[in-house]
């Protein structure tokens, strides 16, 4: 009886041994399978996000722009143009023109001085003859270094991109300075989303007489 009994105990304590060895080892692959590494289960640090790429309006001057005093070959006046802008030349006009801006210097002689009522008989109907879809603005006279010039406002579309045929509604500013029977149409054109009201200001305000 008593050999019987020691049979019968030494296979039930190898069972649980062995259960015990089995629940260890599965206890250690379940938590090498859930957890994985140490770093595995945590979330990676974001990098630094990148500083958002300054983006300007089509037609808006950069805040930096050089500009370089221009004086036409005859003489005259003097005045301060975007530097880098292309330059081209027709008569005694002069233009220089960078993507969607332009400025044009255009001299001519006058018996007197104009005024918002001169400009508004004259230079309105001429230029609704020659702008595309023309629209005036406001005429009136404004002070700059040099003096009081005529300001004429308006709008206007541009002329067709020769690449791909799109069309530029613009905004106009066309200044008119004289000094003894000399006039100079100082004529700023950009966009009219473009928010150069300060480069066109450094422009007129640098128009001097010589």
């Amino acid at each position: 009886m008593t050999m019987n009994r020691t049979r019968l105990v030494l296979p039930v304590t190898g069972v649980v041994l062995a259960s015990v060895a089995i629940t260890a080892c599965g206890g250690s692959t379940g938590s090498g399978g859930s957890g994985g590494p140490a770093g595995s289960s945590r979330t990676a640090p974001s990098s630094p996000a990148a500083p958002a790429t300054e983006s300007n309006p089509p037609g808006d001057i950069p805040d930096n722009q050089a500009y370089v005093a221009f004086a036409p070959s005859g003489g005259g006046f003097s005045v301060k143009v975007p530097e880098g802008w292309a330059r081209t030349g027709k008569g005694t006009v002069t233009s220089f023109t960078d993507k969607l801006n332009r400025v044009e210097l255009a001299p001519v002689t006058a018996a007197s001085a104009p005024t918002t009522g001169s400009v508004t008989a004259q230079t309105v109907p001429r230029l609704r003859r020659t702008v595309p879809n023309f629209a005036p603005g406001k005429v009136s006279v404004v002070a700059r270094h040099a003096g009081q010039a005529v300001l004429l406002t308006y709008q206007g579309d541009s002329a067709p991109d020769p690449v791909t045929g799109k069309v530029v509604r613009d905004s106009f500013e066309r200044y008119a300075f004289y000094r003894q029977g000399h006039e100079v149409d100082v004529t700023l054109s950009g966009p009219v989303n473009a928010d150069n009201v300060d480069p066109w200001r450094i422009v007129t305000d640098s128009f001097t007489w010589q």
